[in-house]
């Protein structure tokens, strides 16, 4: 009863985040005014600007909000390690990589919308590759291992990035950084609904591992003794949480820190149980990035700042007053 009415919360409060960050900008609108747009002002500046702009806006960041999150916890369950998350494994390295080597070689400017997207997706995916097989050993994934792989990997990746800057144009260094600072300013309503329907289909394929990651928490040996194929279980939990991240980064570049804080605040604040765990942090993960994607677009209006900016200081900020009040009543 008492998860039915933390689900019941999460939702009011999502659909509430929603409705407001479509009211605020340069043109501020009231709820009432909002829903007759809707139905009958078809045609008018306010529509354009709410159906074009604002509402594809949100459905990504809640998309993107709630993806990051969801692959913090699957990433932590697996590692056991409350340090993990979907960055630490290079994943936001290999596609910003592949981002920059489309700009700094001028592909970007005569190819269509879709390519920095897929060059940041197949940056990501090449990367989860390599973390993956170099840490098989004799058939069997060595957690450890594949954790310090995927470390040693984004340093590399980072490394070649400042290479690449260090030796491009001024104008290919603004786009290279834009892009690494992440937006959900996304024209492309394909890119907006694939990032959309893959979420969705990550958080329903992941809770058919609540068992397994419940399980996880006891450590490996003791899941096996539980009867769960821990090998398989990891394999398809990495896969599901690293597709998840590559296409987040692919379609707002790399909004860091939600996959880290939002995991930790649902089990200090809500439940470590899976069956919760799963969907808080991608509902609060989605009400995190709209709102801060809603404050980085006003905060300088009519400049932006990029939301990545945002995600940092009021995620970290947060999870340190959290954490500390926490502790405290222990």
């Amino acid at each position: 009863m008492k998860w039915i009415i933390i689900l019941v919360i999460l939702v009011i409060l999502s659909t509430i985040t929603i409705f407001y960050s479509m009211t605020i900008g340069e043109i501020k609108l009231s709820f009432s005014e909002l829903l007759s747009i809707l139905k009958n002002g078809k045609g008018t500046m306010s529509y354009t600007i709410l159906t074009h702009i604002r509402i594809p806006r949100v459905i990504l960041g809640f998309a993107v909000g709630g993806a990051l999150s969801l692959a913090g916890v699957i990433l932590q369950g697996i590692y056991r390690n409350p340090l993990v998350e979907p960055y630490t494994l290079g994943i936001s390295g290999g596609a910003a990589l592949g981002v920059a080597l489309v700009i700094v070689f001028g592909v970007a400017h005569t190819a269509t919308t879709y390519l920095l997207p897929f060059a940041g997706f197949a940056g990501s995916v090449i990367t989860v590759f390599m973390v993956y097989f170099l840490s098989i050993r004799h058939g069997r994934i060595r957690i450890q291992s594949m954790l310090l792989i995927g470390v040693m990997i984004s340093f590399i990746s980072s490394s070649a990035m400042m290479f690449i800057m260090s030796t491009s144009t001024s104008e290919q260094v603004h786009s290279i950084v834009f892009w690494i600072m992440g937006s959900l300013d996304e024209p492309n309503i394909t890119l907006i609904k694939t990032a959309a329907i893959a979420s969705i289909a990550g958080l329903v394929l992941t809770y058919l591992f609540v068992q397994p990651l419940n399980a996880l928490r006891l450590g490996e040996e003791k899941a096996r003794h539980l009867g769960v194929n821990t090998e398989w279980s990891i394999r398809l939990l990495f896969i599901i949480s690293s597709l998840l991240v590559g296409i987040s980064v692919a379609v707002a570049g790399v909004i860091g820190f939600v996959g880290l804080v939002i995991p930790h605040m649902v089990r200090l604040i809500i439940s470590n149980n899976y069956r919760m765990l799963l969907i808080s942090s991608f509902l609060i993960g989605g009400i995190f990035i709209v709102l801060c994607d809603t404050l980085a677009r006003t905060i300088i209006s009519p400049n932006e700042l990029p939301v990545g900016v945002i995600t940092g200081i009021v995620g970290g900020t947060v999870f340190i007053v959290v954490l500390a009040k926490t502790s405290l009543k222990k």
